[in-house]
């Protein structure tokens, strides 16, 4: 373990690194920083901190850089996030408040989330597998025509037209839409077929064809929409980081949903809502061992629905990036409490 005084050189070539991009020399570090001792007793420690990897010389008489091992032990030592301002609180707030639905919301999330932090930022949607039905809702269109509306406890709304077997009146439809609310209401999605398969024997003969046609549509807009699914927005931030490894492997990375969801399932922590930060070579997709990524958990109180997070190169503003990651998930979360 380090002492406190060269982790407090650390902590300086790190921030004045992510600041300025350029390699940091004891003379630098010594003036810009109040570390307390002669530029001699640095010059020794940036040596003890070279020898034991956590940071290196990436030219001759060149000053020194962070390694993912020196990232790594700046980051497990942080002592706080950055917070973010009333100002930038108050404006997060009202941006997401104004979602319509879950589409919205996710896409205004990571919109926000790529503005915040300057990076990439990737959401990904609340799994049908976690979700549960909280209303079916049956609307007639015409006597033999109803639109089904199925939705989730994540706020996911799925709608579909059916054509009926035969002429079915308002009264009718009523009923079925009470029975399957009675049937399905606060069950998981993935539990909804077994929980289906007897319905229509369990009513009379003349509803059995009419609910079959409906559970027929409902059953087929849960296979359709069981993949998962994730968006990412940012992408022109990579544009100005300098990357050990080619921007070209990040980007192909990023469009492959494969690698996204291992990427942000890798970041899953025990506790849902806690910030999971992955650095270069912590990465086992080989495009981005250049790159780190800072994630946490969203969700409706306890219950993880999914991810969201950023992607950037090693040289991104840690306090910074984990303080915005965590404020829109909690934001996101309280929304879909909340609706």
């Amino acid at each position: 373990m380090l002492d406190e005084r060269k982790l407090a050189v650390l902590r300086a070539i790190v921030e004045d690194y992510v600041s300025t991009n350029e390699p940091v020399g004891s003379k630098a570090l010594a003036e810009r920083h109040n570390l307390k001792v002669s530029p001699a007793t640095v010059r020794n420690d940036m040596a003890a901190l070279e020898e034991e990897g956590y940071i290196t010389q990436p030219h001759t008489s060149a000053g020194r850089v962070p390694t993912d091992k020196g990232y790594r032990l700046f980051v497990d030592r942080l002592s706080q996030v950055k917070p973010l301002s009333g100002a930038e609180r108050r404006a997060i707030e009202t941006f997401l408040a104004g979602a319509v639905d879950l589409d919205d919301v996710v896409t205004r999330t990571v919109r926000l989330l790529a503005q915040l932090t300057r990076q990439v930022a990737v959401v990904q949607y609340p799994t049908l597998t976690r979700s549960t039905v909280r209303h079916v809702e049956l609307v007639p269109l015409a006597e033999r025509r109803v639109m089904l509306v199925l939705i989730t406890n994540t706020g996911r709304v799925e709608q579909r037209v059916i054509e009926l077997p035969e002429v079915v009146e308002d009264t009718r439809i009523a009923h079925l839409r009470a029975v399957l609310n009675a049937c399905l209401d606060g069950c998981g999605l993935v539990n909804v077929p077994e929980l289906v398969s007897d319905l229509p024997e369990r009513l009379p003969v003349e509803d059995r064809p009419v609910v079959a046609t409906i559970l027929s549509v409902l059953l087929e807009t849960l296979v359709e929409r069981h993949d998962e699914k994730i968006v990412f927005a940012g992408a022109a931030n990579l544009a100005g980081a300098d990357f050990s490894v080619g921007l070209r492997d990040v980007l192909e990375a990023l469009e492959e949903q494969v690698v996204l969801m291992r990427l942000l399932g890798e970041t899953t922590s025990d506790t849902p809502s806690a910030l999971t930060v992955r650095i270069g070579s912590e990465n086992a997709y080989t495009g981005l061992r250049g790159t780190s990524i800072v994630a946490t958990g969203y969700g409706s109180g306890d219950n993880q629905l999914a991810r969201l997070g950023v992607l950037g190169p090693t040289r991104m503003d840690y306090p910074v990036t984990m303080g915005a990651v965590r404020a829109v998930a909690r934001y996101v979360s309280q929304i879909l409490a909340a609706s």
